[in-house]
């Protein structure tokens, strides 16, 4: 576990809401990478706050599934596994199911504009071979274009539960985009998806984003199960 500078702590607020946020955000951003052991003296002192506030927040995130305990009874950043990826990809083919075709009537211009703008972002960031921006950014950028798919339908519920699955889906991207950069294809597929809601076409737009998320499935857990090997050597 190798720790970059430290967030700033503002003692006048919640300090078990400021640790959890801080700890999350590393370990969405890569910055405490899967399988990374959590300890507390350590975590404690790059905060630079007490065992207290901290334990509640680590308990926080192993509800929310980002931190699991180990066979000594230690805590790990979570390492997903094709077994772990494969049920992800299930339920999210289930609900962006419900929020595509939910977009196809109730997303607004204003919505149905920033969702092409997502696809632009990404057409651009790779139309050359070089790419402008990194792949965590491109991640960015595919998990925006999900969320306002979400959001279009108008079904906040749906959205509360996909954003769920957005957390542990990002943790399964750094971990298979550490083997593999270019795992991440979202070019095509993303700009069939959107005219398929332009046209207000909810059939269409189903199997666009089934296809999509099927493609994407089969790309990552390969990836994982390649891995694997790699892994159990360096153990």
């Amino acid at each position: 576990m190798i720790l970059s500078s430290p967030p700033t702590i503002n003692r006048g607020k919640s300090l078990y809401e400021q640790v959890y946020h801080a700890l999350r955000s590393a370990i969405l951003t890569g910055a405490l990478a899967p399988g990374d052991r959590l300890v507390e003296t350590q975590l404690a002192e790059w905060l630079q706050v007490s065992r207290t506030p901290l334990r509640e927040a680590l308990r926080q995130l192993q509800q929310d599934g980002l931190v699991t305990a180990d066979i000594s009874g230690g805590l790990r950043v979570t390492t997903i596994t094709a077994a772990d990826a494969e049920e992800l990809y299930d339920c999210r083919l289930a609900l962006e199911a419900l929020a595509v075709a939910g977009a196809c009537t109730h997303a607004t211009e204003d919505q149905m504009a920033a969702i092409a703008a997502c696809v632009a972002k990404a057409e651009e960031a790779t139309a050359n071979s070089h790419g402008s921006l990194s792949a965590e950014s491109l991640l960015d950028v595919d998990y925006q274009f999900h969320h306002l798919i979400a959001e279009g339908s108008g079904n906040r519920r749906l959205v509360s539960l996909l954003d769920s699955l957005f957390d542990a889906m990002a943790l399964l991207r750094i971990q298979t985009l550490q083997q593999n950069p270019n795992v991440l294809d979202i070019r095509l597929e993303h700009r069939q998806i959107y005219e398929a809601i332009r046209t207000r076409d909810p059939e269409v737009a189903v199997a666009a984003i089934s296809q999509h998320l099927s493609a994407s499935k089969t790309r990552v857990v390969k990836e994982i199960e390649s891995s694997q090997p790699v892994a159990a050597t360096k153990a």
